[in-house]
């Protein structure tokens, strides 16, 4: 059996392990928290290397592409600089495939093409796909980036200022310390904050880890395009009052894994022995008939 392993720098209380069958073939998928410890990760990777087919890294990203150019995070990289044989991903090349092709993927679930009067992404940085996808389904998007991230009280209107505003930041963003780039958690702490912007908009996508953390009681009728869920996590949005929520990645076993680790399982089945490139993803999305799950918490 093929084996691709998540090592994140999340909360432990949401490791998974499934067997996903990909087109007759059995790829082992499991997630492993460490709990913020950046040591206990290198470890876990630099042990992992040479024993499994691929390895995600959870957490943080390794790379942050904007158009063509990909600009490194140098911190999160130290995390695999012991690995020397198994390929790594952290889940941009499916960033940039399944998730740019959301609403196309799930049509079909969807009811066809949907459309929404205004969206709120509190974190697009290091899902430019998804903001690619959101703006062509919203009239209008709001990105929080430097609300969520930086503490600015500036929303970010449109996709084509968040471009200029990324192009200035990004290569600032590289030298950040790991204090600023790790995103992961349990998530369990909630601090409703930057409310107007989730209750103007009828769609919020983004990572549900941001999501979770800032979102207002009240989201009645509202759609949510996000990642990793777990069934708990559904649960929420529901009391919550979400209409309908969408997860990037198929569900395993009642949970969503991360792009990392769908990422890590597609490169181990398909055994190349490196990164596909998106041209090998989109095609492997198609060819194995991965789609996004749709489910409708409160009709």
């Amino acid at each position: 059996m093929k084996r691709a392993v998540s090592v994140s720098l999340g909360s432990s209380a949401r490791d998974k392990r499934v067997v996903a069958n990909l087109a007759g073939t059995p790829v082992s998928v499991e997630r492993i928290g460490t709990d913020g410890d950046v040591p206990a990760a290198q470890r876990l990777f630099a042990e992992l290397d040479g024993q499994v087919d691929a390895l995600g890294v959870g957490g943080a990203d390794l790379y942050l592409r904007l158009g063509q150019r990909e600009y490194p995070l140098r911190a999160a990289l130290k995390l695999v600089r012991g690995v020397r044989h198994t390929p790594v991903v952290d889940g941009r090349g499916l960033k940039h495939t399944l998730e740019r092709r959301v609403f196309e993927l799930a049509e079909a679930d969807l009811g066809g093409r949907p459309r929404f009067r205004k969206a709120f992404m509190p974190m697009a940085v290091d899902r430019l796909g998804l903001a690619e996808a959101v703006t062509e389904a919203a009239d209008e998007v709001v990105f929080g980036d430097l609300m969520v991230g930086l503490g600015l009280p500036i929303p970010v209107r449109g996709i084509e200022s968040y471009r200029r505003l990324a192009r200035v930041l990004l290569p600032i963003v590289s030298f950040f310390p790991m204090s600023m780039i790790f995103y992961g958690s349990g998530g369990a702490e909630q601090e409703p904050k930057h409310t107007r912007c989730f209750e103007e908009a009828d769609l919020l996508a983004g990572d549900f880890l941001f999501m979770r953390k800032y979102m207002p009681n009240d989201l009645a009728g509202k759609t949510v395009v996000t990642n990793t869920t777990t069934e708990e996590n559904v649960g929420l949005l529901a009391s919550r009052g979400v209409h309908k929520v969408v997860t990037t990645t198929p569900r395993y076993d009642g949970r969503s894994f991360g792009t990392n680790a769908l990422e890590a399982a597609l490169t181990a089945y398909a055994g190349k022995g490196r990164r596909l490139n998106d041209i090998e993803l989109n095609g492997l999305i198609d060819d194995l008939g991965l789609r996004p799950t749709v489910q409708v918490l409160n009709p």
